[in-house]
């Protein structure tokens, strides 16, 4: 028997971003953008982080070409922008030439008005599965820290209203990444 890995992980609640590439086209640049869940921190020094996408995904094609793309982290509210680019390519491109965006300098990505981002460039890339994990250097971000979050938990979109915050010192001996 199998273990219901779908039905465990719908109750881990992750972040909700739209990655963003591009391909060059003869007809000119064609912007993609997608709604991804597996936005992964990796290392602070370097900068790296990671996400995943099917190996069948048109987006991780275009991206493997430009090796640069964008993440624009969701504030709540921007549900229907996470519904609408969680269709496959063709669906929803007419919905990328609408977005409230702006081209990343870094990457000449799209990056969403009013979000947290980072702009990255291909560092690796792992086969694993049915998927594949791509690991990027961080070449430029900004935040907006106190904004509400858009998660996703469940099987639904959820915001993230809590604004009271808690300080966690993560160079102590008490952090939960601390090496003995």
């Amino acid at each position: 028997m199998r273990p219901d890995l779908r039905g465990t992980m719908r109750t881990f609640a992750t972040g909700v971003c739209i990655a963003s590439t591009y391909r060059d086209t003869p007809d000119g640049r064609r912007h993609d953008a997608v709604t991804v869940n597996s936005l992964g921190s990796i290392s602070l020094d370097p900068p790296l982080v990671s996400l995943c996408f099917n190996r069948g995904s048109a987006f991780l094609a275009d991206l493997l070409v430009t090796r640069r793309w964008a993440v624009s982290i969701l504030p709540a509210g921007a549900q229907e922008i996470a519904r609408r680019l969680a269709r496959p390519a063709a669906a929803r491109s007419p919905y990328v030439a609408d977005l409230a965006a702006r081209t990343g300098e870094r990457t000449g990505a799209l990056i969403l008005a009013g979000t947290s981002w980072l702009e990255c460039g291909v560092r690796e890339r792992f086969d694993l599965g049915d998927h594949t994990l791509v690991v990027g250097e961080v070449l430029a971000a900004g935040h907006d820290g106190r904004r509400p979050t858009l998660v996703f938990v469940h099987g639904g979109y959820h915001a993230v209203m809590d604004q009271r915050t808690t300080t966690v010192e993560l160079s102590g001996p008490d952090h939960w990444g601390e090496a003995l």
